[in-house]
């Protein structure tokens, strides 16, 4: 099986091989699925919270007497039928997060890379094409490339030109590799590295 390759970007045109290991890998459905979710629940704050009958105030002693008033007996306007009462199994603030061990986590994150190279919608942008930050140079090369939206741009901490170039672009999400999600390049239809993150999206996916 050959080497996959990328196109470079704003440079000389050439094709360039990628570690086989990391972009080459079997793509595992179940893994990417387990990765995706756990991130999801990850960015839930599960801070949603009702008041139970024993949280609402109020309903000390029964409303009325148990017996001849032709009323349903009640022992507390605490009750859910009570206008104020308590909710019925109200939500109370827990925890979404999914355990993924590290192991299977970066499994996901090469099996999405790797799926972005066979299918032609990976590209490396060379180093040296940004010398100032130009939206509308961002915009040319996407379309030259033909890169479709939505699209991920990972950039090194110190590719300021390029990250101000491509931020301000409509459904272009710009990223560092330590922040780069699976969902993140499962949701997009064109991801575009930089030369300078490639080693560091490469060790994190290793």
């Amino acid at each position: 099986m050959a080497a996959p390759k990328a196109p470079l970007l704003g440079g000389a045109k050439k094709d360039v091989a990628l570690d086989e290991t990391v972009f080459g890998a079997e793509v595992k459905p179940h893994l990417v699925h387990e990765a995706v979710r756990a991130e999801f629940n990850a960015h839930r704050q599960g801070t949603h919270a009702a008041k139970s009958r024993g949280l609402v105030s109020g309903g000390r002693s029964k409303p009325w007497r148990q017996k001849g008033t032709g009323r349903a007996r009640a022992g507390t306007i605490r009750a859910a039928q009570f206008t104020g009462g308590g909710v019925v199994f109200a939500p109370q603030p827990r925890d979404y997060d999914l355990k993924v061990n590290k192991k299977a986590a970066r499994a996901a994150l090469r099996a999405a890379l790797s799926d972005h190279a066979a299918g032609g919608t990976l590209a490396l942008l060379d180093d040296g094409s940004f010398d100032a930050p130009s939206t509308k140079s961002a915009a040319e090369l996407l379309a030259k490339w033909g890169g479709e939206t939505p699209a991920v741009v990972v950039v090194n901490d110190q590719d300021d030109a390029v990250a101000k170039s491509f931020r301000n672009l409509d459904r272009v999400v710009v990223t560092l590799p330590s922040e780069l999600e699976v969902s993140e390049v499962v949701w997009a239809r064109s991801l575009l590295i930089s030369q300078a993150a490639l080693p560091l999206v490469e060790t994190r996916a290793s």
